[in-house]
């Protein structure tokens, strides 16, 4: 392709769309303004400063070598395939490709001088190169490492680079940082970090660049860092300019009704975040809290707790959860405890007939419907509510950034010149670890409910290997001739929910077998929500003794009786949901226990797995392991959102920038709001909204 072409695609913004075949995939890869081009930095680099003498080669190394091509020739055995000798001075070296087309031939014919880059590795003839990279002898080298830069389908290494350094040429390099701030922190000015990665000099560390700790990364990192605490922070100072509805009124007593009714006492942790909560409510601005509590710790009550609030301020309350199973439970606990009390509790999922739903919609749209308990069915256009002023989302990583956004905007409404949005609260049985709460919930208040309700007891662990099965079976007759009830959660098959619910039928049908005389159940996502309702109500009152379970179970299933949990291939599970599968068990005073049953060999990362959750209950703990092994676009679940969280820092190793970061941010927009908006212009480019959900 033309220089030029590339020139003017990478020097101009595409404000209609991308038009030519190469544009289309400089968009796919988010390449549009120069700025852009700028920051998409390399993934790793090759050094073609120099040229290694064949004889100086070794295996496992990539080397480029120069000599004469002394036979090239196609061969036919063991299969099709070109292969070719060069030599220099100090020996020969074989190339060798195994699909190739005419002109790779005539690249290697013999007599050309070349040069082959590539991974030297053993052969049955000596030393080769398999695939290598041909270029001409007689070019000059280069005097910096090369770039390969991410890519996508049929985008050459050639014409992103030539792209990115013709945007290099144009682009905006100015510092947006002022120069107290880069001397403070010892920060590289933006322009040479930027110059330095994207054209390393031979001279500079490659374990460096690669591993990310060259002084130009950190600048980068800094950034990027800087970039998200001032749109968290500016996330936060807009939504106290924005307007809800202060709920601070109780004349109806329903909060003092409540707490009176129940049969439990809450525990301090339980008061303590009620009243945080209460105090976000009456004010005029939109609440917008993260409530964190490990499994079992009581999450429920203290939502319940908030919507008397909000009701008793004659404001309709939504509770959306991820599965239909963990709404269920939700609707079964609020209405026990305030229908009674008068309030009116609908029921909204997509299970419903078509008629049954139409009524509830009506209900929620007259408003005569004061609590609504659902699934994703809440956000349908249908469903337009009365008077919504509290949002409640369980599990909230799980849902996607639009759904939470869409469920949010259902309670938007005009109040003379004013936008009035609803308050929110999101709840998480996923401990959020401090550094990861520090880089993406800066504009969320927290708040932790770090105790458990009293009497329950521990639950202990065992690791057994699946060769133990028997000794398993009997600890299962034993629990339940004891009185006590068990799950049996059937291993994930992630390939195939058709494939883990046949596992679920097969290993139902087995343990019947193997435990004659024993009631034994079965639900799992695809049976119908009638029968499912049915069966998780039969272990509820006792009638069922073991209950296999697909993950259907992993969250919101409260059956204080059961005792025991076998997990089936746990090595096959990641941490948080083995973490959140034991959860269902321990919420008795009869000590539990959950086995987590394995197949060998295991992979490093299950045995790393298991090993945590032998080691540890603790939620926090728990989290930071994942963290570590998942990442954190995973972790909060914002992968689906098809945007990158964090591109160049890593939240594991980078905890000091990101101190420094937030320290930085005050000041830049305290002090320097020009140079805050000429950094998020950089950085940001579009995704503040994504982080604000």
């Amino acid at each position: 392709m033309a220089a030029s072409a590339t020139k003017a695609v990478a020097s101009r913004h595409v404000a209609t769309g991308p038009g030519s075949l190469l544009e289309r995939k400089l968009w796919r890869l988010g390449l549009r303004d120069p700025a852009d081009f700028i920051v998409h930095l390399p993934l790793r680099y090759e050094d073609e400063t120099h040229i290694t003498p064949i004889m100086s080669a070794y295996p496992g190394a990539a080397a480029q070598v120069e000599g004469e091509v002394k036979r090239s020739e196609v061969q036919f055995r063991p299969r099709r395939q070109l292969v070719a000798v060069v030599e220099d001075d100090t020996g020969s070296l074989v190339l060798r490709w195994l699909n190739f087309y005419p002109n790779q031939q005539k690249q290697v014919a013999a007599g050309k001088r070349i040069r082959a880059r590539g991974e030297v590795r053993g052969g049955f003839g000596g030393y080769e190169m398999v695939h290598p990279r041909i270029t001409a002898a007689d070019t000059p080298l280069p005097q910096a490492l090369t770039p390969v830069y991410p890519t996508t389908d049929g985008l050459s290494q050639v014409s992103l680079r030539k792209a990115i350094d013709q945007a290099l040429a144009r682009a905006d390099l100015s510092d947006t940082l002022p120069s107290e701030i880069r001397d403070r922190y010892h920060l590289m000015p933006f322009d040479q970090a930027i110059r330095v990665l994207h054209h390393p000099s031979p001279d500079i560390s490659y374990s460096q660049l690669i591993e990310r700790g060259h002084p130009a990364w950190t600048r980068i990192k800094f950034d990027e860092l800087l970039a998200q605490q001032i749109s968290l922070a500016a996330a936060r100072a807009a939504r106290r300019r924005q307007r809800a509805r202060a709920l601070k009124d109780d004349r109806a007593g329903l909060t003092q009704a409540l707490r009176a009714s129940l049969p439990f006492a809450l525990t301090t942790a339980q008061e303590r975040v009620i009243m945080e909560i209460v105090g976000d409510l009456s004010r005029s601005f939109p609440m917008h809290r993260l409530l964190q509590g490990d499994v079992g710790s009581g999450k429920t009550i203290v939502a319940a707790f908030a919507a008397a609030r909000a009701i008793s301020s004659q404001s309709q309350v939504a509770i959306m959860a991820p599965t239909e199973l963990l709404a269920e439970q939700h609707f079964q606990k609020l209405v026990s405890w305030l229908e009674p009390l008068g309030v009116t509790v609908t029921w909204l999922t997509g299970s419903l007939s078509s008629k049954a739903r139409k009524v509830a919609i009506e209900s929620i749209e007259s408003g005569k419907a004061q609590l609504v308990v659902g699934t994703q069915a809440l956000i349908q256009d249908k469903v337009n509510f009365s008077n919504l002023g509290l949002v409640i989302l369980d599990e909230q990583h799980r849902f996607g950034v639009g759904q939470r956004l869409d469920l949010s905007r259902k309670g938007e409404e005009s109040e003379g010149s004013l936008d009035m949005i609803p308050h929110q609260l999101s709840m998480s049985a996923t401990p959020i670890p401090r550094t990861l709460a520090m880089t993406f919930f800066a504009d969320l208040d927290v708040s932790v409910i770090d105790e458990l309700p009293p009497g329950r007891s521990p639950v202990l662990t065992k690791l057994v290997s699946d060769a133990r099965r028997d000794e398993v079976l009997s600890h299962v007759i034993t629990e339940v001739r004891g009185g006590s009830q068990a799950y049996w959660v059937c291993p994930l098959v992630e390939e195939s929910e058709a494939l883990q619910l046949q596992t679920a039928v097969d290993t139902h049908a087995r343990l019947v077998l193997a435990l004659s005389g024993m009631r034994v159940g079965l639900v799992h996502g695809r049976l119908p929500a009638s029968e499912k309702q049915q069966v998780m109500q039969d272990f509820r009152i006792g009638s069922i003794d073991l209950l296999v379970a697909t993950t259907v179970i992993e969250v919101g299933v409260d059956v204080p009786n059961a005792s025991l949990m076998v997990i089936e291939h746990a090595e096959r599970f990641g941490l948080a949901q083995l973490h959140q599968l034991r959860g269902r068990v321990g919420r008795g005073s009869r000590q539990s226990v959950c086995v987590l049953m394995y197949q060998s060999p295991l992979s490093a990362v299950a045995r790393q797995r298991l090993r945590a959750m032998y080691e540890t209950a603790d939620g926090f703990e728990i989290a930071r392991r994942d963290l570590e092994q998942r990442g954190p676009g995973e972790f909060l679940g914002v992968r689906q959102s098809g945007q990158e969280l964090l591109r160049f820092a890593s939240i594991d190793t980078d905890a000091l920038i990101a101190e420094r970061a937030r320290e930085a941010a005050g000041e830049l927009r305290d002090r320097y709001p020009e140079h805050a908006r000429a950094h998020l212009d950089r950085w940001m480019r579009g995704r503040q909204d994504f982080l604000r959900s």
